[in-house]
């Protein structure tokens, strides 16, 4: 053997005693998408989950989308929208829950359930207390892996699709309470303020994100607003986002009751931790109200925080209870169906893009903590630790699930 082939050797033997670095499997990426879009059936619900230039973005970078006909329609989205923006039209609702991914405004209903097929992806609201007690334990005989947009939490602890809705809610409700005080059964009074005239008197009751953006409008047109919560802190962090210093108030029934007297507009926007928003204003705070002012009971979803206030729908949205008007529709962001479905297509369309690029749902909920945070149920184990024990149904941590797959 010549001396070169014996350096050569002695090299390849020195290489081999040096670390090494170790070689990882990765997942592949840009993984196609087909993803569906059904036609929502709940009452009420006008929203849908992806607008035309989400679907056109997702189809530019190769997915599927096949849509139901007529899901666009009461969001002003007619199906040509959606043909033109290259998503498949399907007239089979069955065809539309049998695709990979299933992408939902409201919670799945039993029947919708029973359409999917084995080991699929769901991406809704979940609205855990008004769901059927079968719900779970149905997802979970499918082998699903099922993600709620509501619990979707970004790193600075905001959950931003409920705050987009919470957005929409809150502007929403000072736009609604100045046509009814103005309206027939009103005060035929102006919302806001003009020069040499009382400005309108606005109490928010809750200082969260509806009550924060219901705050924030009604300033805007020169009203003058006061805020009730139960928590400091809530009301300190308003003012704080308000940039202002704002009448604020915990909730005591004497105080409140002597600013509802005076009231133009009362927004009830306080929803409590329990299944049950709770009851603030009672039958006698509310006859004490100025006869044609204005009660928009945003809590109405989970039962309303005025005595008073009983479901209404966007097609007969009000009645009058003690000379008050009383606007108690749920789902108030359906009401603005097409921004409200934007507001949706804007959060959404990128976490499914995040999908693709990480090779698929499983590997970018590992590796993505955002989309992490919206998993209730993984291959059909519950994942929330809540939702098993409310449900009567087996916990199993998500790491560990990760792990074994």
């Amino acid at each position: 053997m010549s001396d070169h082939s014996k350096r050569i050797q002695s090299l390849a033997r020195e290489a081999a005693l040096l670390p090494q670095e170790e070689v990882l499997q990765i997942s592949a990426r840009n993984q196609e998408l087909v993803i569906g879009i059904p036609k929502e059936e709940s009452l009420q619900e006008k929203r849908v989950a992806l607008v035309p230039e989400a679907v056109a973005l997702l189809v530019a970078r190769g997915h599927q989308v096949l849509i139901e006909t007529g899901a666009g329609d009461q969001a002003h989205f007619q199906d040509s929208d959606y043909s033109e923006s290259g998503a498949h039209i399907v007239y089979d609702r069955r065809q539309v829950f049998q695709t990979g991914m299933v992408i939902k405004v409201e919670p799945p209903t039993m029947d919708e359930v029973q359409l999917m097929g084995m080991r699929q992806t769901i991406i809704s609201a979940l609205q855990w207390t008004v769901q059927p007690k079968g719900l779970l334990a149905a997802l979970a005989a499918k082998k699903t892996t099922a993600i709620a947009w509501d619990f979707l939490q970004n790193d600075n602890g905001i959950f931003p699709l409920v705050r987009a809705m919470g957005e929409i809610a809150g502007n929403s409700a000072i736009l609604i309470a100045g046509e009814l005080l103005a309206g027939p059964h009103g005060r035929g009074s102006l919302f806001g303020g003009v020069s040499g005239v009382r400005p309108s008197e606005v109490v928010i009751i809750g200082a969260g994100t509806v009550g924060e953006f219901a705050a924030r409008a009604a300033i805007g047109l020169g009203a003058s607003v006061k805020v009730f919560d139960n928590s400091p802190h809530r009301l300190i962090r308003l003012q704080n986002a308000l940039g202002q210093r704002l009448w604020t108030s915990t909730i005591q029934p004497s105080v409140l009751q002597e600013v509802l007297k005076t009231a133009d507009v009362a927004i009830g926007a306080i929803r409590g931790s329990g299944q049950r928003a709770p009851l603030i204003v009672s039958e006698p705070m509310v006859a004490g109200m100025q006869r044609g002012s204005v009660i928009i009971d945003v809590t109405i979803d989970r039962g309303g925080c005025f005595e008073t206030s009983r479901v209404t729908s966007h097609e007969r949205p009000t009645f009058v209870e003690m000379d008050v008007i009383h606007y108690c529709v749920p789902n108030m962001p359906s009401r603005v169906s097409r921004t409200a479905s934007k507001g949706l297509s804007n959060i959404m369309a990128p976490l499914l893009l995040e999908f693709a690029a990480d090779g698929g749902v499983e590997e970018s909920i590992r590796r993505n903590p955002f989309a992490r945070s919206g998993v209730y149920m993984f291959n059909g184990q519950v994942t929330h630790p809540g939702l098993a024990a409310e449900s009567a149904l087996p916990f199993k941590d998500l790491d560990l699930l990760l792990a074994s797959f």
